[in-house]
């Protein structure tokens, strides 16, 4: 009996071992100043990164790598250090924003649309190789009222690189979240998309609470079909 009792306590610690939650997997949001979010009128805890690792439920601890003022250029100079090093599971890549903004004395946007392309094929890549899965995203709307540096309103522009992020996506068969289609689509309904920013580009709390709703499904699915690393 005293056997029998001692093979059951073993049988047990070993079963509640397996039960207990997992470790969450780690998660990068890679981006520029919109993911990095936090700025007058956003807390660090209302960025939509925040916010995903929140409504994951211990699922996911999901690291800002976000960096203002940065395109897809900066983003693979600093790939290894900032987001691969933390060997992750998913990495989020939002970028489109810096790289079709044409500023003031220039014609021209920052990068061209080829160059962003092939930017990004080139995270996909590297992220892919390194393990993890990407998963793309394009960049929220901005304000109808908003000018760049040639006096024009920043979207059009943008719509050209939030096109080339959608090809990406396809041609590597990469999940996407489609922010500027959810805006735009918002905006027609009658929805003020100023109202979900702080100055009419980056988003307010509100603002990342959409990013995050649109995300988390997307993220949620990415973590359930993760591979087992071996």
């Amino acid at each position: 009996m005293n056997l029998f009792r001692t093979l059951l306590a073993c049988f047990l610690l070993l079963a509640g071992s397996h039960l207990r939650a997992a470790d969450p997997a780690v998660v990068v949001a890679l981006g520029d100043s919109i993911t990095r979010g936090e700025r007058a009128g956003v807390k660090a805890n209302e960025t939509f990164a925040a916010l995903l690792e929140a409504q994951s439920k211990n699922k996911a601890k999901v690291l800002n790598a976000g960096v203002g003022g940065e395109r897809t250029d900066g983003a693979l100079a600093r790939l290894d250090k900032a987001v691969l090093a933390h060997k992750p599971a998913v990495v989020l890549v939002m970028y489109g924003t810096n790289d079709s903004y044409v500023d003031v004395g220039k014609k021209e946007p920052r990068l061209t649309v080829a160059q962003y392309r092939e930017n990004l094929a080139k995270l996909v890549d590297a992220i892919r190789k390194a393990g993890g899965e990407p998963v793309l995203m394009t960049e929220p709307r901005w304000a109808p009222d908003a000018k760049n540096g040639v006096g024009e309103n920043p979207n059009v522009r943008l719509e050209l690189y939030v096109e080339a992020c959608r090809e990406v996506a396809k041609d590597k068969k990469t999940k996407l979240v489609d922010h500027y289609a959810h805006w735009k689509k918002a905006e027609a309904g009658g929805t003020k998309v100023r109202d979900w920013t702080t100055d009419g580009c980056h988003p307010n709390p509100r603002g990342h609470r959409e990013l995050a709703d649109l995300i988390l499904p997307v993220l949620l699915d990415a973590l359930a079909s993760e591979k087992p690393k071996k």
